[in-house]
């Protein structure tokens, strides 16, 4: 059997995702693996992976998705191009996370194709959700595919399962040193800083793309964005103060440290993501509001959720399902 396993590429959740999944699928057939996009900071090894630029999703300095930058960036002549060559007769199960160029190259030919990614999660009716019409359309017609399962904090149905944690992350050694760890990527330092520090009995550690030195003021560390360290923090730390994705949320569930999220307005996924994470009881504010961040730090509210390890069991259902076991 030969397989197509399709990934987006800007953001790194789909490449950790990925990690994980591409040995199994190894298991059941010759693998080939393709990814659009060009904004990830990650690369998977051990894979010779296809590549085109697709339709890049590109966001705004406020973290929301700019549809003039999305127009200006990507070149949907040659995605149309791309749709038309691409060799999706040559695969007999093809697997897309959110990837544009194979779900409408298969969508043309009518081929059936799965979806399995976070974004087909909103897809369905049972999965907690905001209203936002341009959202909606986003995730209803980026990667259509003829059949869908999603990952989600929650099980809201038989097609969507707990979120994938890594490897790395259940490997390590969780401890709890009196510091935050934060990551929010749309706020600049000076904006977090100023929040911040006003925050009684708290230390924190911010890593921001802003940051190009390692630098202190008063009771936060600024540090640039680097995975390894950023890792052994997110061991180490009381609590994450992070935005509203997927998979940061999920693993300091998973570690049991306290969460507080804020959404970056105008994102659909992560305010719906927030609608979630409000269900389980993670403290969250639409900003940088000290108030609310104080009475999370004092509170010693910790959301407790197993995530078990089923991704062998996750691909088993998906080949059972579609006579491919």
């Amino acid at each position: 059997m030969k397989i197509l396993y399709a990934l987006q590429g800007t953001g790194n959740g789909h490449l950790t995702r990925a990690q994980k999944i591409l040995p199994i699928l190894e298991n059941y057939g010759e693998l080939d693996v393709f990814m659009s996009g060009s904004n990830t900071q990650l690369k998977l090894e051990n894979y010779d992976v296809k590549q085109r630029k697709g339709l890049s999703l590109f966001y705004n300095e406020l973290g929301e998705v700019s549809y003039k930058k999305m127009i200006k960036q990507n070149s949907f002549k040659a995605f149309l191009n791309d749709v038309n060559c691409f060799p999706i007769d040559d695969y007999d199960l093809i697997i897309n996370d959110f990837e544009p160029i194979t779900a409408y190259s298969a969508k043309k030919k009518k081929k059936k194709i799965i979806g399995l990614s976070h974004q087909a999660s909103l897809l369905f009716e049972e999965t907690p959700k905001v209203k936002n019409k341009i959202g909606e359309k986003i995730i209803k017609y980026y990667a259509p595919t003829t059949t869908h399962y999603g990952f989600h904090f929650d099980t809201y149905n038989d097609s969507i399962f707990l979120p994938i944690i890594r490897d790395k992350i259940r490997e390590l050694d969780a401890k709890q040193e009196e510091f935050y760890l934060v990551y929010l990527p749309s706020f600049h330092p000076v904006e977090i800083i100023a929040c911040l520090s006003s925050v009684k009995e708290s230390n924190w550690k911010v890593f921001s793309p802003f940051a190009k030195t390692q630098s202190k003021q008063f009771n936060v560390e600024i540090f640039p964005v680097d995975e390894h360290l950023f890792t052994k923090n997110l061991a180490n730390c009381k609590g994450v103060l992070c935005g509203a994705g997927f998979e940061l949320p999920a693993e300091a569930i998973y570690l049991e440290k306290k969460l507080f999220v804020i959404p970056i307005q105008g994102q659909y996924e992560q305010m719906c993501n927030c609608e979630a994470l409000k269900n389980i009881g993670v403290d969250y504010s639409n900003d940088l509001n000290r108030d609310k961040i104080q009475k999370w730090v004092d509170s010693s509210k910790v959301i407790r959720k197993n995530f078990p390890d089923q991704t062998e069991k996750i691909i088993s259902q998906l080949m059972i399902r579609h006579n491919m076991g």
